[in-house]
């Protein structure tokens, strides 16, 4: 799928199924550009890692999807 926001155009992977709530956080916060605009004031305060990463992976073991 391909949306258009502001003059770009994003480019979604909407059929990769998300393990679990992390996942779904993430594909919504790159959706919605919230994850740009983070890694942007993170850069100008120079933390290089947001814990982003962790965060998912510790929300997709405690809130799995069941298969």
């Amino acid at each position: 799928m391909v949306a258009l926001r502001g003059d770009h155009l994003l480019k979604f992977n909407f059929m990769e199924k998300s393990k679990g709530l992390g996942d779904s956080i993430e594909k919504f916060t790159k959706a919605t550009g919230i994850k740009s605009i983070v890694n942007k004031v993170n850069k100008l305060r120079g933390v290089k890692d947001c814990g982003c990463a962790k965060r998912k992976d510790i929300l997709n073991k405690k809130f799995p999807y069941k298969k």
